[in-house]
């Protein structure tokens, strides 16, 4: 397709507004004593500058770089110029420093906006924005656990948008399962630094000319380290080495062994990485020798709640795009008219509504998920009472795996039914809502499977620290519950439907409770292979009852909005809306969780006993 003028929204600006000043009660972050110089106009500006800035750089180049992917000629990566474009125009208005303190360049931004600038930029051109999100996530991590020597050597240029960042974890014989990498860090005596050698593969951002260095964060094992993850350490590793006065000087000994071409985000190169080839690899230690897989998983657990918001910031763009064609494509007629009458916009078939209402359901539902993560990174960082902050990190542990997954299953969900309403014109090129299927694929796969997220929730989140994090979610779902019956004492509209979303909500968080119990004494006597092999099972129940969680405050939201906005059309057009994706949720999203419950009660040993023989 080729490139041309926005004809629809990157996203629904007035569901942006409600999710996070309605659902969520941002402005009150600006009473917080690292936000007091904010305001809800200066948020509201940076989501505007973030905006105009993936409207006019990032979205221009979306179609032409996946069909111009980057290539390499033995030397180097070539990459469409728009890339470097919108990168520098990314870093010079900010964000890549946007969470930072004020000092180092940074805006001082809370979580919760950061997130919704950055998924601006996802959803004009995931590809793209793929390079300052690695440089974003690899910066944090800098800032937790690296020296103050490395810190000042490489965290300004970073913040700044003269270094890129990456993370380089899976090796050819090691993906998802990191306690068999093979990457060798050894000591040089006399100097402050390791060589590294080994092979990276699927490397994200491995290399390009975006920038003037590339800072590789690279998990690898210390001679004589203890066997599995206990035995990893964490190295950067940059592409070019500094000198004493942080200049770039000489090639570190880092090689692209090749590009790999993917089904989409095209624009990401993805590379092979090869380490100390010529024996002379410069790695330098982060924080603590062996403890390289707890500081990694900050950086992990950042990118697989940012995995999630571009999951459903692709999503969106699919569910606008399709919604504005149904409006438009005139074809076929009611079955209550006859063949002489005019045909009829598709939006007006049960059937395309049906499939528009799923996406609605899927991308905002998603949106407030992730909006919520969020939130709760927030209160872990700046909430002033300590022990609110403790919760909110139990909370967020719990959630994170729910948060990756959910999103990036039904994201992609979402951009496959964008494409149905397109009918043929959805399967061709000469459209967008494919490539952003494309896109979309690779989300349920990258930083951790979905399959693997499973087993880490039903495995260990939902048992770690005495179960606080399920107790804590199952308190505040309850809380939420109980505002039901405050709308219905002050008469709002829709407090009928209410009542029943939050009777629904009441017995599946029920029936979570039940198949925990089991669970917690399955764990105990039985397989635990046999156990998890069901993981999935608990992850699509409790996923279901989060996100109709999320659907149930947006409802309480809307039926606010109503009784304050009843003169406003457009506003009551918007909150009915919303009320009637709720209510979609509830009626035939929900009730799915109630069969794999049923599964996990019977302990259906289907997929476990199946012979690898027999397939």
């Amino acid at each position: 397709m080729s490139d041309a003028p926005l004809t629809t929204p990157l996203l629904n600006a007035r569901d942006v507004a409600f999710q996070l000043y309605e659902v969520l009660d941002t402005e009150a972050l600006t009473q917080r004593t690292r936000f007091t110089e904010h305001s809800r106009e200066t948020f509201d500006a940076a989501i505007d500058t973030a905006r105009k800035i993936a409207e006019n750089k990032f979205a221009p180049h979306n179609a032409r770089l996946d069909k111009n992917e980057p290539s390499f000629d033995g030397e180097k990566v070539h990459i469409m110029e728009e890339v470097k474009d919108a990168y520098q125009a990314l870093a010079a208005a900010g964000f890549i420093a946007g969470r930072n303190d004020y000092e180092e360049g940074g805006m001082q931004l809370p979580e919760v906006i950061m997130s919704m600038c950055m998924g601006y930029f996802t959803s004009a051109n995931a590809a793209s924005s793929g390079y300052p999100f690695l440089t974003i996530a690899a910066a944090n991590l800098l800032k937790s656990f690296a020296s103050e020597s490395l810190k000042a050597q490489f965290l300004p240029p970073m913040l700044a948008g003269r270094f890129s960042g990456t993370m380089a974890l899976t090796e050819p014989e090691a993906g998802s399962s990191l306690a068999d990498i093979r990457t060798q860090a050894s000591p040089v005596e006399g100097q402050d630094f390791y060589y590294i050698k080994g092979s990276k593969m699927y490397i994200s951002g491995g290399d390009h000319e975006l920038t003037e260095n590339i800072v590789h964060l690279v998990l690898a094992k210390i001679a004589g380290a203890p066997a599995g993850v206990k035995g990893i350490s964490l190295f950067l590793v940059p592409k070019f080495t500094l000198d004493a006065q942080g200049a770039i000087g000489q090639r570190n000994d880092v090689a692209l062994a090749g590009l790999i071409h993917k089904l989409g985000y095209r624009g990401t190169t993805s590379t092979v990485l090869a380490f100390g080839e010529k024996e002379a690899c410069v790695g330098y230690l982060i924080g603590e020798p062996h403890q390289g897989l707890r500081y990694m998983f900050q950086m992990m657990n950042e990118a697989r709640v940012g995995v999630a918001m571009g999951a459903t910031m692709i999503g969106y763009r699919g569910y606008l795009y399709s919604l504005a064609y149904a409006r438009d494509r005139v074809q076929g007629r009611l079955p209550s008219q006859g063949p002489q009458s005019s045909a009829v916009p598709i939006i007006q078939h049960g059937d395309v509504k049906r499939m528009l209402l799923a996406q609605k359901a899927y991308v905002e539902g998603g949106l407030s998920l992730c909006l919520y993560g969020a939130s709760l990174l927030d209160d872990v960082h700046t909430h002033p009472n300590p022990e609110q902050a403790q919760k909110a990190q139990y909370l967020l542990d719990l959630l994170t795996p729910v948060i990756k997954s959910w999103c990036s299953e039904y994201g992609p969900k979402a951009n496959d039914l964008a494409i149905q309403i397109l009918g043929g014109a959805g399967y061709t090129r000469e459209y967008p809502v494919e490539q952003y299927w494309r896109d979309n694929r690779l989300n349920p796969i990258h930083e951790g499977t979905n399959g693997i997220q499973a087993l880490d929730l039903m495995g260990r989140k939902i048992w770690q620290h005495n179960s606080q994090g399920l107790m804590l979610l199952n308190q505040a779902i309850t809380e939420d519950i109980k505002h039901v019956e405050t709308a219905r004492a002050q008469q709002r509209a829709y407090d009928v439907k209410l009542k029943a979303w939050a009777a629904a909500l009441t017995e599946a968080l029920k029936k979570v409770h039940q198949v925990t119990r089991q669970l917690s004494g399955d764990m105990q006597t039985c397989s635990p292979d046999q156990v998890l092999a069901n993981a999935t099972c608990y992850m699509n129940m409790l996923s279901k009852v989060v996100v109709a969680w999320c659907w149930l405050r947006q409802g309480l939201a809307a039926s606010k909005g109503l009784s304050v906005n009843a003169e406003d059309q457009l506003g009551r057009d918007f909150y009915l809306g919303k009320l009637q994706a709720a209510q979609y949720f509830f009626n035939w999203e929900l009730p799915m969780m109630h069969h794999d419950a049923q599964l996990l009660l019977d302990r259906d040993s289907t997929c476990f006993d199946m012979a690898s023989e027999g397939f």
